[in-house]
């Protein structure tokens, strides 16, 4: 794994992600997750799941030097989608999965921790979707999901702004379970996740499924529409222009093309 590490002690799976500086959720490490899963889903010693990131940040977001190499928006859209299946097999993952998020949770990475359980966070972390500040939109089901968690509302404040919230924010709006000072986030999630470790692998199995009836079709539809217009955004002159300004480390001019 170039990308991702993971081992288990006491029934509990940690998956880290390790891919500085800013582990950025290339393609690569979407698959090497889905190939991590496909490995902890075998293992009947794994009783719960805990995800976080090594260094500063639990991720940051998206790749977006990625993003330049892609060429349609047919591609665009197919990239939204693999992300989107395999956020939604980690939100109906036999195993319950936490988020133990420091640092930073954005784009990208606010929308892998949101297929996640629940989320614990570091008080001081910053949370948010920031996809129209680079003239996109979220493509991995952060525009369905998010509302969920903080109601439409507010949802539309931070994708609108692309204004992070803090982790004492996320706990305050729903969006995360506890937030904790920094060094104490994966103590914590470690006592949350024995406690999970010790109740019937066939009762959480169960519940989780029970919890998944809540996603409608509606959802679904909603999440085959952001695909849609994720690879129709990228592809207009607003989109081009505002990867090229993120590259470029300067500010955007959008046109309204």
């Amino acid at each position: 794994m170039e990308y991702l590490k993971w081992s288990t002690a006491d029934r509990i799976a940690t998956i880290t992600i390790q891919r500085p500086p800013a582990n950025a959720l290339s393609s690569g490490l979407l698959r090497e997750l889905a190939s991590v899963l496909d490995e902890i889903e075998t293992n009947e010693e794994v009783r719960a799941i805990i995800v976080h990131g090594e260094g500063r940040f639990f991720s940051a977001g998206a790749d977006i030097k990625e993003f330049t190499s892609i060429q349609t928006g047919e591609d665009f859209s197919k990239l939204a989608k693999y992300g989107q299946d395999l956020f939604d097999r980690m939100e109906r993952f036999p195993r319950p999965i936490i988020a133990a998020i420091h640092g930073a949770a954005l784009g990208g990475g606010l929308e892998l921790a949101m297929a996640c359980h629940f989320r614990l966070v570091s008080e001081t972390a910053k949370l948010g979707l920031p996809e129209l500040q680079l003239g996109l939109v979220p493509g991995f089901a952060g525009t369905q999901r998010l509302p969920k968690f903080v109601g439409t509302a507010r949802a539309a404040e931070m994708l609108f702004t692309s204004d992070p919230i803090t982790g004492l924010e996320a706990v305050q709006f729903g969006l995360a379970n506890h937030a904790y000072p920094e060094e104490q986030v994966m103590e914590n999630a470690y006592k949350i996740a024995k406690k999970i470790a010790k109740k019937s692998p066939v009762a959480l199995k169960a519940a989780i499924e029970l919890l998944n009836f809540s996603k409608t079709e509606e959802f679904y539809n909603g999440v085959n529409k952001e695909a849609e217009l994720f690879g129709h955004v990228f592809l207009s002159e607003d989109g081009q222009e505002g990867i090229r300004a993120f590259m470029e480390k300067r500010e955007p001019e959008f046109k309204g093309k």
